[in-house]
């Protein structure tokens, strides 16, 4: 069953990430050397609805294999061993990516202008080197962690 999650897991991934890396390279310099929000207010309406069920299937598909790796969340964030170092680096990097998504959602978007185009930027930019991240992190956990 461990190879079954880690199956959808990495499809999730592919979607998240790949998602991310389009806005960041695919729409995200045109809305900013046309200071044009409606490019990237028009992807996310596209992107959302897959990206956001993408990002639960790997919160769920990662919980379920760490308990796989007996990493259950009593100790997380121990930093006992080396696969626990992974998956608590890939909590800590999910709690700030969900910290970035909420302050976007709830502070910058519904407000988004050409004005704060280049801060909604900073967020995207940051959002890809986190998922980017986590990714190069999960492949730790073939070789036993880091």
């Amino acid at each position: 069953m461990i190879h079954f999650y880690l199956i959808i897991h990495l499809i999730a991934a592919a979607i998240w990430v790949g998602g991310h890396i389009i806005l960041l390279l695919g729409y995200l310099p045109k809305a900013l050397r046309e200071k044009n929000t409606k490019i990237i207010e028009s992807f996310e309406k596209k992107f959302e609805p897959i990206g956001i069920p993408a990002l639960l299937v790997q919160i769920i598909t990662g919980i379920l294999m760490a308990y796989h790796y007996n990493i259950t969340i009593s100790n997380w964030f121990s930093f006992s061993n080396s696969i626990e170092k992974v998956i608590s680096l890939k909590l800590i990097l999910l709690f700030i990516t969900l910290g970035l998504a909420i302050h976007a959602r709830i502070f910058i978007i519904p407000k988004l202008s050409a004005k704060n185009l280049a801060f909604l930027a900073l967020h995207i930019i940051l959002i890809n080197l986190i998922a980017i991240t986590m990714l190069a992190l999960g492949t730790f956990i073939r070789y036993g962690g880091i």
